[in-house]
C-alpha cells in the first residue's frame, strides 16, 4: 500500500489516509487500494471495527480536479464507479466502519463520511460540498449526504459550496459525536470498543438487517425484521447470548465462524 497505512489494536482496524501532498484525494490508486484493504479485512474477520482516519490538516479533499481534468468521458466514468464500488463495500463489510475527522472532509471526502456506519468529529472539522464551484456538481456526494441530514440542509450545501461546521454536522446527523481534537483518539476508541463487546456474526447479521429495512414501508419493514430475528435467534451466538445472560456471565463469541443467516 502507497496512499494508506494501517495498524491494529486487539478488535480494531485503524485505515489512515496518507496521500498528503494531494490532501488525501480519492484518486483512482487510492480508491483501489482502500477497497481491497477493506475486502482484505472483511475476509479476514480478526477485527470488528475499522475507523477511517485523515491527518491533522485534511481528512479528504474528495476526488483530484487534476485527474478528473485530465481524463477522457469513459475514464472519469470509471473513477466514479470505481468509488461506488468503494462505498458498497464499505455498506457489506460485516465490520461497522467509523470516520475519524480531524479537519476538513469535502467532496467525496464528505461522502466517504456520509458512507461510513458512523462518524466521530474534533471541534476543528468541517465539512463541505463545494464542487458547484468548479462547475462540477457534486451529483455522487449528494446520495449519502442527502440520506444522513436533512433535505433542506443537503440542497444549501451542495448549492452555495459552504462550509458546515462539526456542531452543524452533529445536530443534522452527519456525526455522531464531536470532541475536543485532544479528545478525537479516545472518544472515537471508547465508541470502538463499546461495539466490539459483541459478537462479529450478529454485527454483520444486524448491519445488513438495518441497510435492507431501512427505504422499506413500515411494515414490510417488520416483515422482513421478524423472519432475521426469528433466524437470528437460533444463531449459536444468540443461543450463547442467550445463556450468558441468564447464567449472569459474559458471553464467549465465535467471532470467526461466518454469519450463516441470510437476511
Amino acid at each position: 500500500m502507497e496512499l494508506l497505512s494501517l495498524r491494529q489494536t486487539e478488535d480494531i482496524a485503524y485505515i489512515t489516509l496518507d496521500n498528503l501532498k494531494e490532501f488525501n484525494t480519492l484518486t483512482m490508486q487510492l480508491i483501489g487500494e482502500l477497497d481491497q484493504l477493506l475486502k482484505d479485512i472483511a475476509a479476514k474477520r480478526e477485527v470488528k471495527v475499522v475507523v477511517i482516519e485523515g491527518s491533522e490538516r485534511v481528512f479528504s479533499a474528495g476526488h483530484s480536479l487534476k485527474e478528473i481534468e485530465a481524463g477522457t468521458e469513459t475514464e472519469v466514468l470509471a473513477l466514479f464507479q470505481a468509488c461506488q464500488n468503494l462505498m458498497r463495500t464499505i455498506r457489506e463489510i460485516p465490520q461497522l466502519v467509523i470516520s475519524k475527522v480531524r479537519s476538513v472532509a469535502v467532496a467525496a471526502g464528505c461522502q466517504l463520511v456520509a458512507a461510513s456506519d458512523l462518524a466521530v468529529a474534533s471541534t476543528e472539522a468541517r465539512f463541505a460540498t463545494p464542487g458547484i464551484n468548479s462547475g462540477l456538481f457534486c451529483s455522487t456526494p449528494a446520495v449519502f449526504l442527502s440520506r444522513n441530514i436533512g433535505r433542506k440542509k443537503a440542497v444549501e450545501l451542495l448549492f452555495t459550496g459552504n462550509f458546515m461546521s462539526a456542531e452543524e454536522a452533529l445536530q443534522h446527523g452527519l456525526v455522531n459525536r464531536v470532541v475536543p481534537p485532544e479528545q478525537l483518539d479516545e472518544e472515537t476508541e471508547k465508541l470502538a470498543k463499546e461495539i466490539t463487546k459483541q459478537s462479529l456474526n450478529i454485527i454483520e447479521l444486524g448491519k445488513r438487517q438495518f441497510y435492507q429495512q431501512i427505504n422499506m414501508e413500515d411494515f414490510q419493514a417488520l416483515s422482513y425484521s421478524s423472519h432475521v430475528i426469528a433466524l437470528n435467534s437460533k444463531h449459536p451466538d444468540a443461543k450463547e447470548g442467550i445463556r450468558a445472560f441468564l447464567e449472569k456471565r459474559k458471553p464467549v463469541w465465535n467471532d470467526k465462524k461466518q454469519a450463516e443467516q441470510q437476511v
